[in-house]
């Protein structure tokens, strides 16, 4: 328990530092910024797979699988290359509610570190709930298994001219039953005040529908995860890190989405493969270091043809 207070606390800290130094005043994110950042997450990110080895090493960490410390690492950054791939759809969604709903871009950075903390949240309480099923009823990989493998034929069948709508999702119509919005443009406040009454403005709405399509995707993520390990703290914490990137990897990549037009195939065929690797795990064991190869081929792939084809 110590070690997920500490873990929870480390990461909290980031955010205050990342928001009340570094970008405490509304700002656009420069692509050079953004790219910095970006690396900076990485490599932290990475980092931590020598935290993970001390812990596992010396028996600091609860290890219900009973990994050794460098199979833990393994999986870990396995778990993290599967999570930050899946993350490229769900960038391509918030520039699409960015521009649906007109937020301006100094504004952006502040609704994605409050997506951020509530993501924490979300995915802390799927994780919770997903490993308890997972080391209670094994039979229950089963179901991650086929879930994930129709999720990829969705995907690959999804028709060209099906593109998502903010405002036209359910989302957006039930907040606006619950809540008073204000449409006017170019508010810098989650709440303004319209004619002595407490409304919510168009920040807000592009805040909760981010957290609810976050929800969403977790679906997918979290089974992906848990066919990596059923470990909590490897699970958490390759999720939580991918997250972290996720802000500064928008800012970065939301202008270049075009170019990685055949990431999503990438994509298509980790879900497939790890669904595949869930069906068969108790009759056609496969090794980690298959599913990180596999993995980190498929991405390299996926961008070297999209760029290759952008030219």
């Amino acid at each position: 328990m110590l070690l997920w207070i500490l873990f929870i606390a480390i990461v909290l800290l980031f955010l205050a530092i990342d928001l009340g130094i570094f970008h405490k005043n509304a700002e656009i994110i420069s692509n050079k910024d953004a790219a910095r950042w970006t690396l900076i997450w990485v490599s932290v990110s990475l980092c931590f797979s020598g935290v993970i080895y001390t812990l596992y090493e010396s028996g600091l960490v609860l290890n219900p699988e009973n990994y050794s410390s460098s199979a833990a690492v393994l999986k870990y950054i396995t778990g993290y290359l599967v999570e930050l791939s899946l993350s490229a759809d769900n960038i391509f969604v918030i520039a699409v509610i960015f521009g649906s709903f007109k937020i301006a871009q100094k504004h952006q950075h502040r609704i994605l570190f409050w997506g951020i903390i509530g993501a924490i949240i979300f995915r802390g309480l799927l994780i919770f709930f997903g490993t308890l099923l997972v080391h209670q009823f094994h039979w229950i990989t089963y179901i991650f298994g086929v879930f994930l493998i129709f999720t990829a034929l969705k995907m690959l069948n999804k028709k060209e001219e099906e593109h998502f709508d903010p405002k036209n999702s359910t989302a957006y119509k039930l907040i606006g039953k619950v809540l008073p919005v204000s449409h006017a443009p170019n508010q810098n406040q989650f709440f303004i005040f319209e004619n002595g009454k407490k409304v919510a403005t168009l920040l807000f709405v592009a805040l909760l529908v981010i957290e609810i399509m976050d929800v969403v995707f977790a679906l997918d993520s979290v089974p992906a995860i848990l066919s990596i390990t059923s470990d909590p703290f490897l699970v958490f914490s390759s999720n939580i890190f991918a997250i972290l990137g996720l802000r500064s990897m928008y800012f970065f990549l939301a202008n270049m989405l075009a170019k990685f037009q055949y990431l999503e195939y990438s994509i298509i065929a980790i879900l497939s493969f790890i669904g595949l690797k869930m069906l068969v795990k108790d009759f056609l064991p496969i090794a980690e270091w298959i599913s990180l190869l596999v993995i980190a081929s498929a991405l390299t792939l996926g961008i070297g043809v999209s760029l290759i084809k952008s030219k």
